[in-house]
């Protein structure tokens, strides 16, 4: 297994939640190819539910390489939690922090160690009634940009039928279906080796989002709507601009 030492927490969730997500799921996973099996990677994939990081997990692993999330700092203060994260390999982010590159100089130096990081752009669960992505935070851009590394797009549907965030509701049956579509690494070449700049964050965001969301329309054979959702409260600093369309990159 590829991308890091594992140790005890790791080979206990293996072990503990693998035959759940087997007998839970009928997985369609797609694009491992994508996937680059050596060296540092962020994984951006769309945000539908809950239960959504055990299936990006257990995707990750049958890629094999190390499932590491990007999670919020405070979830290191729960009481026993501390152990479970740093167990097995969890990476914080400090939000709320005076200097933007600071909030991810955990994940910066996690790439720096050749891993890889599963970061979900939206920072949360989609608010989006019909559950496509979001508008997203510039974070991803920020640790793309910063250390030059690939950026692989990945699609996710149907986690949100074992449970459902919007209508806070269970349904655990055998063999739900659930979808893992990975693309090919993001041009992000436009914005390399450029000031990292308020226009430069957001485009660069853009395209990533576009680019999962136009991936997510093929997992549902949907039309996806031609602006993001944007989230209406006060964690969503540019509540008041206008939603995301597609970039236009000059050539």
């Amino acid at each position: 297994m590829r991308g890091g030492h594992w140790g005890f927490w790791l080979r206990l969730a293996v072990v503990v939640l693998k035959p759940l997500l087997t007998l839970f799921t009928k997985r369609d996973w797609r694009g491992r190819d994508n996937m680059p099996r050596s060296g540092p990677a962020i994984f951006a994939v769309n945000h539908i539910g809950h239960i959504d990081p055990l299936v990006m997990a257990h995707f990750v692993y049958d890629c094999r390489r190390r499932p590491q999330f990007l999670a919020k700092a405070s979830m290191w203060k729960v009481p026993g939690f501390r152990w479970v994260l740093n167990g097995t390999g969890q990476i914080p982010v400090y939000r709320g922090t005076a200097d933007a590159a600071d909030a991810l100089r955990d994940a910066v130096a996690a790439m720096e160690r050749g891993d890889t990081v599963i970061l979900y752009p939206e920072g949360t669960t989609t608010r989006d009634p019909d559950m496509w992505p979001m508008r997203a935070k510039t974070g991803v851009a920020r640790l793309a940009l910063t250390t030059g590394v690939p950026v692989i797009p990945i699609a996710q549907w149907g986690a949100q039928d074992l449970y459902h965030p919007q209508r806070h509701k269970w349904r655990l049956r055998p063999r739900t279906r659930v979808w893992v579509w990975a693309g090919p690494p993001i041009d992000l070449s436009p914005w390399t080796n450029q000031p990292l700049t308020a226009e430069a964050l957001r485009g660069a965001t853009t395209l990533m989002m576009t680019t999962i969301r136009d991936q997510l329309a093929e997992i549902r054979g949907e039309q996806p709507p031609a602006e993001s959702y944007v989230r209406q409260d006060r964690d969503a600093p540019d509540r008041d601009r206008k939603p995301d369309k597609k970039p236009e990159v000059k050539k």
